[in-house]
């Protein structure tokens, strides 16, 4: 038994069933231990997803090596925490917004302000556009995981709508809807994630 074991277990159960299955009692059923023994280690349940949280972003980080480009090396990790997100969909949800205090977010935090303070920005600037940085990847991140963590035939109706209902739509009422319908599907499908992000960073790389 040991935190890694235990958080490991905690990812593999929300990955199933679920954050709703993040109990103490399902933990210890899971290891194979008494359900108290995970208390020898974590305080509560949102101590350790706190925890989890932070192996979240430490699977990230994992091979990260920032070059000297720093727009590149910030868009590598934007990707990275998109894809981290994305294998882990049901605990990136409930993960995306906590701030975990552990080590690997630490390293987060001082690569990101690292690469913006190398392009140029005053500490005042690296530290705001950080946060603009991180939430804007976190919180497009979280929207697809959440996506990802729908039943199959709840995204395929959703996705089927952009092409059958809303064309539908009279474009007396909607004129705008009519103007775009014929690209509208096209242009609702996918994730716009790499052109948020492209948009982000070349508006960091004029501010410089």
């Amino acid at each position: 038994m040991s935190e890694d074991v235990i958080v490991e277990c905690a990812v593999r159960l929300i990955g199933h069933h679920g954050a709703e299955a993040l109990t103490v009692r399902r933990l210890g059923a899971a290891l194979g231990c008494d359900p108290t023994a995970v208390y020898r280690y974590f305080r509560n349940t949102d101590d350790l997803l706190l925890a989890i949280a932070d192996f979240l972003i430490g699977e990230t980080l994992t091979g990260y090596r920032p070059g000297p480009d720093w727009v590149a090396s910030l868009r590598e990790l934007g990707l990275r925490v998109r894809d981290g997100h994305l294998r882990h969909p049901r605990v990136a949800i409930v993960a995306a917004a906590r701030v975990t205090r552990r080590h690997n977010e630490f390293r987060a935090v001082e690569l990101g302000v690292s690469l913006l303070l190398s392009a140029g920005f005053s500490p005042a600037d690296a530290a705001r556009y950080y946060h603009v940085f991180i939430d804007t990847v976190l919180a497009h991140a979280a929207l697809e995981a959440s996506y990802a963590a729908l039943a199959p035939e709840v995204r395929e109706a959703d996705d089927r709508s952009w092409e059958e209902t809303y064309r539908m739509l009279p474009a007396a009422d909607y004129p705008a809807i009519g103007a775009v319908r014929p690209h509208l599907a096209a242009g609702m499908s996918g994730s716009p994630f790499e052109d948020v992000l492209d948009l982000l960073l070349e508006s960091l790389a004029r501010r410089v």
